[in-house]
């Protein structure tokens, strides 16, 4: 039986170089790689050899018919991205206008290719500083202690590593929180140092790494979330998915949020991954969170809830739904009671020829026609944009909203929680492209003047490069980092060799006595 990719899918590749007959798309070199919202086997390829099982770092690959209750629609959606032949038309894609993936036989491989870094080419030693300890962090340190030469100092702000895959994955998502497991074999290399606990601005300045490491990797994420502009939203109740995914997950910079879930109404405004995230754990049984690494203090508010149902609102129709089609088919058919607000119209799935934004209007047209749940449960509003918070003494009751049809409404809500997306912040001493919330850089490489917020240059710093999300956008899953940070380390191995080669040797990296004694202390 063939093997089938499921919700968990972080999208970092492994698969794809681990199987020998080319059967997983889209492939890194392919197109739709840095878009698609998960990868997909082709059925009519894949030879059942299970390489793939093996290498995926998350669990997220399983043989079709060991597949769990809610998870069978899978093998549709990863043979929905093929061609499909038929007896009766075998030169015809049954069900689909064009596969999106068509595989190619002549780039099938024998073997699964067994990679060898180059050697790197330059003289003594090399220290690379990388600011974080996120997935883009990781991956970029392991792509670095491939050569011997190189020795890395990962400095990270919090008292505990992985970022993003420790405090912004969801609890009951231990498949793909299970990504921490490989960055811990990558954290015990003889040659990586995490220091924790160190702050750069604060306990260190860029300076100082720069006069200690011969190049700098920027690897700090985009921390803040973007801001709901519209009257009311400072209010009590209203807070940012962000800070709420933080509380949950024990983040020590939201330990003390005010969560007051003694209201019966919730609403999420935004409809990506985390909007679905905070939804559903409002109204998960807790005796199921027990079990998971949800935080003590989130689990004990939770047990007390009165929330009894759970709104996303979504200013556009639902065929622009943010979220993506792997984790719509979690939350539906993994035990949540999920309904579609009955005066939405969702529409035809046959008016799109985009497989997977036909798929998801398929469940959603699904959901729609289920009654009522009685129990907790979420609601998707399609078509209304948050026009203002309705406030009464202090503290947020309700989001007026504007529908699509041209009328208004207000829903009611004693928690709103805003998730319109990531946004990143100016690092000192690093250019900062205001409009996009990333620091300027070419593949990795940063350019521009050196001033927050003025990238009026297009000159290259020397020795500074970023990976993750401060460098691209919030946009992607966790293994969308590894080809994202090998861009990186391949432009820095690049620089090095070209400086080693112009100069004759590599200079080694400089070391103040301020530095020193602070790192000593450390």
């Amino acid at each position: 039986m063939p093997h089938v990719v499921t919700q968990a899918c972080c999208g970092d590749a492994s698969c794809v170089y681990a199987c020998p007959v080319n059967c997983i798309h889209p492939t890194p070199d392919e197109p739709d790689f840095g878009i698609a919202e998960m990868l997909y086997i082709d059925p009519a390829t894949c030879v059942d050899c299970g390489a793939c099982v093996t290498a995926c770092p998350v669990g997220a690959i399983t043989a079709s018919h060991r597949l769990t209750d809610g998870q069978e629609r899978f093998i549709d959606i990863n043979a929905s991205m093929y061609p499909i032949t038929s007896a009766d038309a075998p030169d015809t894609a049954a069900g689909l206008t064009e596969a999106r993936f068509p595989v190619d036989p002549a780039r099938r491989r024998p073997l699964a290719p067994i990679g060898h870094p180059d050697t790197l080419g330059v003289d003594g030693p090399v220290s690379v500083g990388i600011v974080g300890s996120g997935p883009s962090a990781m991956y970029a340190a392991d792509d670095l202690l491939r050569y011997p030469q190189v020795r890395v100092v990962m400095y990270e702000r919090l008292d505990r590593p992985f970022g993003l895959a420790r405090f912004g994955v969801a609890p009951d998502h231990e498949s793909t929180r299970s990504v921490m497991a490989l960055f811990d074999d990558i954290a015990g290399h003889p040659r990586l140092e995490i220091r924790l606990g160190t702050e750069i601005g604060q306990d260190l300045s860029l300076e100082d790494l720069r006069s200690r490491h011969t190049a700098v990797i920027w690897a700090g994420g985009a921390p803040t979330d973007r801001r709901l502009e519209i009257d009311g939203a400072g209010s009590r109740g209203v807070t940012s998915a962000t800070s709420f995914v933080g509380w949950y997950n024990d983040h020590p910079d939201f330990a003390d949020l005010d969560v007051d879930l003694s209201v019966p109404e919730a609403v999420v405004i935004g409809t990506g991954n985390v909007a679905l995230d905070v939804a559903r754990i409002l109204v998960r049984d807790p005796r199921e969170l027990a079990a998971t690494s949800i935080a003590g203090h989130a689990l004990a508010t939770l047990r007390n809830s009165a929330i009894g149902r759970v709104t996303i609102l979504g200013r556009r129709g639902a065929e622009h739904a943010a979220f993506t089609l792997p984790e719509l088919v979690g939350l539906v058919d993994g035990g949540i009671p999920v309904t579609v607000d009955q005066s939405d119209e969702v529409p035809d799935p046959s008016s799109t020829t985009d497989p997977v934004t036909r798929a998801k209007l398929e469940v959603l047209r699904e959901v729609a026609a289920r009654p009522t749940p009685t129990v907790p449960h979420i609601r998707f509003a399609f078509g209304r944009t948050p026009r203002t918070i309705s406030v009464v003494d202090g503290r947020a009751c309700g989001v007026v909203v504007d529908r699509s049809d041209g009328g208004s409404e207000c829903v009611e809500a004693g928690l709103i929680l805003t998730s319109i997306g990531y946004r990143g912040r100016p690092v000192p001493g690093l250019p900062f492209d205001p409009v996009r919330g990333v620091i300027p850089n070419e593949n990795g490489r940063v350019v521009g003047d050196g001033t927050a917020g003025e990238p009026l240059s297009r000159s290259p710093l020397a020795d500074v490069y970023v990976t993750g999300w401060i460098k691209r956008g919030p946009s992607g899953f966790i293994g969308t980092n590894k080809t994202d940070s090998a861009q990186t380390v391949a432009t820095l191995v690049d620089d090095l060799r070209t400086r080693a080669g112009r100069a004759g040797e590599l200079a080694a990296p400089r070391r103040g006595s301020r530095i020193a004694s602070l790192l000593g202390r450390l």
